[in-house]
């Protein structure tokens, strides 16, 4: 949680009451470690027969761009699909949907605003 504070509440500006939510107790959390803590995280979850949603995915800002985020993709997906997940879906910051894009996913739909940013629907067939 201290992540994700830290990106989207402090870096971000994103309102904490739309941040922290009831979801996270529902939801699947995966978490990425090194020797220093927590280095990126994303929840998912079951929101329909066969589709699952990825959200609140967060890297550490020192390690962006060097593979952490794919990775953890990678083992949220791996996750998803051992549940039963057919299709991962997202709403992606547009400032991040390159980085889905490149692992798979198709933007659908136009942009909209969520917590105040940017974002396009996206979704991967698992």
């Amino acid at each position: 949680m201290d992540l994700r504070v830290r990106v989207f509440i402090d870096e971000q500006g994103v309102d904490p009451a739309k941040e922290l939510d009831e979801l996270d107790d529902v939801s699947v959390q995966i978490v990425a470690v090194d020797e220093s803590g927590v280095i990126a995280t994303c929840r998912l979850r079951d929101i329909d027969d066969g589709d699952w949603k990825l959200e609140r995915m967060v890297v550490e800002k020192r390690l962006r761009e060097l593979g952490v985020g794919s990775t953890l993709l990678a083992g949220a997906e791996d996750e998803a699909r051992k549940s039963g997940a057919r299709e991962m879906l997202l709403h992606a910051q547009r400032r991040a949907e390159s980085f889905y894009a490149s692992n798979g996913y198709v933007a659908e739909g136009e942009t909209f605003l969520e917590a105040e940013i940017e974002h396009v629907r996206m979704r991967k067939a698992l």
